[in-house]
């Protein structure tokens, strides 16, 4: 029996954010188990043999970008939905929509202080609060929009390979501070860098504590540099929950064409990309230039073919497409219980395992903290409403202790 899902629910938004908050760990486990600059290159950490180079290309193939788009594409159409329902239920939508992100911004910040400093919630909150501006636009204002900054940040990721080029030609201090700089970031960092990230993240909570304090204060800059993509994403998605796709309204020959469209040119170009980036060994450059900066049209299109995928599968309506819907409708749950299930088993306030893993050795645990997902999310969804994070964010956001417990239905004499 399909379990009680809430009126206000689509199922299929909820089954594309389960797949979503699944996929990110394929590339967040990188972040939570090894030094910072094996996220962006593997040569940097854990490359020791062809099972790691495999997982790294079909990562960079599959996941790379995408589901982080997926969730920015996601929250674009939840932002609509929220404020749609708040306009038709005679509440302000500004004041509705700005308590979720100032309460979403203060979750994000705790977790990345306290847990992770790959905390995601305080950059969407912040390109959340300006997406709002733009949900009276059409699905044409908003696809054209995204577009236009879909372009932007094109740009301004195509800069970094041609910095690193402008460096290499020009030579002196600077610039080899700056090769420097690019190497440390990009590719292999001086031992000695590994060692300290090594040492910190393999000793006790309170250095941790101090290096997430740090990292969650610098990672704000960061929102401008990713801010153009996500907001663009963001707008796709307002786009295909005006349009009806993401409300499950079309047919499944147009959904057809958009995997084929998107996945279909996605994978040719992250493939060629992959190809090139091995014929050079995975170098600085490549790195820089590949999965960065040439991948980035690539992986605008694949996230609406992934979206137009996972709703081809969810539209039978199987078991295993609740599963996913029970998760994703606990996705911000899921999400931090994911950073702290992994930061207990990789930091040296749990079991310390940082660094001890091959890159391949990882999807392991990646493996088993996604069954818990689709085991956990049905059963917790039939005793109560909301997954407990999603219940805590409801009630500050409405600043009332909302009812939890799914009340039981009187049984029939």
């Amino acid at each position: 029996m399909p379990d009680p899902v809430p009126t206000d629910r689509i199922a299929t938004i909820d089954t594309v954010r389960g797949v979503a908050v699944m996929g990110i760990l394929f590339l967040n486990i990188i972040a939570f188990a090894m030094p910072e600059a094996a996220y962006i290159s593997p040569r940097a950490y854990g490359l020791n043999g062809p099972a790691d180079r495999f997982v790294y290309y079909a990562t960079l193939i599959l996941f790379d970008g995408k589901m982080r788009g997926l969730f920015s594409f996601l929250f674009g159409a939840s932002l609509l939905l929220v404020v749609d329902r708040a306009e038709a239920g005679g509440r302000d939508p500004a004041a509705v929509h700005y308590a979720r992100m100032f309460w979403l911004f203060v979750l994000g910040m705790a977790h990345a202080v306290l847990l992770w400093r790959g905390d995601i919630l305080v950059h969407y909150a912040l390109i959340g609060a300006l997406a709002y501006v733009f949900r009276h636009q059409s699905v044409r204002g908003l696809l054209l929009l995204g577009i236009v900054l879909a372009l932007i940040d094109a740009l301004v990721l195509g800069s970094i390979p041609l910095s690193y080029l402008a460096m290499q030609a020009s030579g002196g201090a600077q610039a080899a501070q700056g090769l420097l700089d690019f190497r440390n970031g990009f590719g292999v960092p001086a031992p000695a860098v590994i060692a300290r990230e090594l040492a910190l993240y393999r000793g006790g909570y309170a250095s941790i504590l101090a290096q997430n304090l740090s990292d969650a204060v610098d990672s704000l800059g960061d929102t401008i540099i990713i801010g153009f993509e996500t907001l663009a994403h963001m707008l796709f998605g307002m786009a295909a929950l005006r349009s009806g796709m993401l409300h499950g309204r079309w047919s499944r020959a147009r959904l057809w064409r958009w995997v084929m469209g998107g996945m279909g040119v996605g994978l040719i170009g992250y493939g060629g990309i992959a190809i090139w980036i091995a014929s050079r060994n995975l170098d600085v450059f490549a790195i820089i230039a590949g999965p960065i900066a040439l991948a980035t049209p690539f992986r605008a299109i694949m996230i609406p073919g992934w979206a137009a995928t996972i709703l081809l599968l969810a539209g039978t309506n199987g078991p295993i497409a609740r599963r996913f819907a029970a998760a994703g409708r606990m996705a911000l749950s899921n999400y931090l219980a994911t950073s702290l299930v992994m930061c207990f088993l990789f930091y040296g306030w749990g079991l310390g395992q940082f660094g001890h893993w091959s890159r391949a050795a990882l999807y392991v645990p990646v493996l088993a903290m996604c069954a818990a997902m689709l085991l956990w999310s049905q059963p917790w969804l039939r005793h109560f409403r909301y997954g407990p994070f999603e219940w805590l964010w409801r009630s500050l956001a409405r600043w009332e202790w909302q009812p939890m417990r799914v009340e039981p239905k009187p049984r029939l004499r």
